[in-house]
């Protein structure tokens, strides 16, 4: 586990440890504490760790680009995925989704309750996932049966006359109560075999509200001028914050609704090359991280995020170690017609607003602290009650961001 020294001065957090006289020198031998106790929550740090690898491998194709996932739905619609292969390929998907060290003889039952209860009104948050097939196929009906018992969606045939791209849309936007329309911008490919689609909306309520938002305040951009975007702000905000020297970045925590939080990764520098932040993510550090950053009440300072990403992510799957498996899926238990993945069609959407329950509270003595959100920076959403990464994205131009 991956350990930093955070301290409290003239508005900036500094890493977390215990604080130490001048001159004095403390030798701590870190005692190992195991963070995921359930098999829930043990299920949660995988599919994020999942979700951070994934992460890593669509940033690193440009590092100067906005770039945004929701790995919880990617994960959901591999994993239906995953109960149409032989032994083999299921062992090598599990591999890749984080799965293979969990030995959880339930993992199924496991994820489709961990699936509902992200879904839960109040959360903000709509997935859709599904397995679309080829017709020409001869599908295995009992696959298709297995499938929706376990996740409530039953894998689909692809509709013929190039009515896919209505079908697959519909769905998505029935799905996600209407935020994400026109997932797919053009049909599916000629030859079809496979493909998967998963998709995200949210739109979380801040525990605390902004007061301001909407006002137009210059945002740094590496390399450019910078750019006028709206933001939302708000005196004496409560939040947890820490730095990071290591990482060379400002981290904060901020509360929302129903047991959810977003944290920001904020860099020292304007730099939109954020490679050695990304690498540091894991579950692990991230669930460290949500438990010794400091409370403070700041003068905080964020970009209204409006945002919509979509790619297809099947080039990212050779960076898990599916290579192989790709070259010979073995998706037997789907048809006994030789079948491949042709596509991992992925989108999400994410509105952030100044709405809130709460007012800040005032404070005795004037506040110093500020945390302008003004520079390129890393975010991700995270459910607090299982630990599971339901957004993730890097924000390097919000001028660029557009539902």
């Amino acid at each position: 586990m991956k350990t930093t020294t955070f301290l409290l001065m003239c508005g900036v957090v500094l890493s977390f440890s215990q604080a130490q006289s001048e001159g004095e020198e403390t030798t701590v031998e870190e005692e190992h504490v195991e963070l995921f106790t359930t098999p829930t929550t043990r299920l949660a740090a995988a599919t994020s760790d999942f979700g951070y690898n994934l992460f890593r491998s669509l940033a690193s194709r440009d590092t100067t680009t906005n770039v945004f996932l929701a790995p919880i739905s990617v994960s959901a619609a591999l994993t239906q995925l995953s109960m149409g292969g032989s032994e083999l390929a299921e062992r090598q998907l599990f591999r890749a989704l984080r799965f293979h060290t969990l030995q959880d003889p339930q993992l199924h039952n496991t994820l489709k309750d961990l699936l509902a209860s992200l879904r839960s009104p109040g959360k903000g948050l709509s997935i859709a996932a599904r397995l679309y097939l080829a017709r020409r196929l001869r599908l295995n009906q009992e696959f298709l049966a297995l499938v929706e018992q376990q996740y409530g969606v039953r894998p689909k045939a692809l509709p013929v006359g190039g009515k896919d791209l209505k079908e697959i849309n519909d769905w998505v936007s029935q799905e996600t109560g209407g935020k994400v329309q026109r997932f797919l911008a053009k049909p599916s490919s000629r030859n079809p075999s496979v493909n998967t689609v998963s998709a995200a909306y949210f739109k979380g309520r801040w525990v605390t509200r902004f007061s301001n938002s909407g006002v137009m305040e210059e945002f740094q951009v590496d390399g450019a001028a910078p750019v006028r975007v709206p933001m939302m702000q708000q005196d004496n905000y409560p939040v947890k914050m820490g730095a990071d020297s290591d990482l060379s970045c400002t981290i904060a925590q901020i509360q929302m609704q129903n047991d959810v939080s977003m944290f920001i990764f904020l860099p020292d520098e304007v730099m939109s090359n954020m490679t050695l932040l990304e690498e540091s993510l894991t579950a692990e550090f991230v669930q460290d991280l949500s438990m010794t950053l400091l409370p403070a009440q700041v003068s905080l300072t964020l970009p209204t995020l409006r945002l919509s990403y979509s790619t297809d992510l099947l080039p990212l799957l050779s960076d898990l170690g599916l290579t192989d498996w790709m070259e010979n899926p073995q998706l037997e238990k789907i048809s006994t017609q030789a079948a491949k993945l042709t596509s991992v069609n992925h989108k999400v959407i994410m509105e952030t607003a100044p709405e809130g329950d709460q007012y800040p509270g005032a404070m005795s003595t004037p506040n110093h602290l500020s945390y302008r959100v003004d520079r390129p920076f890393l975010y991700l959403i995270r459910d607090e009650a299982s630990g599971a990464l339901l957004f993730i994205g890097r924000v390097v131009n919000p001028k660029d961001l557009r539902i």
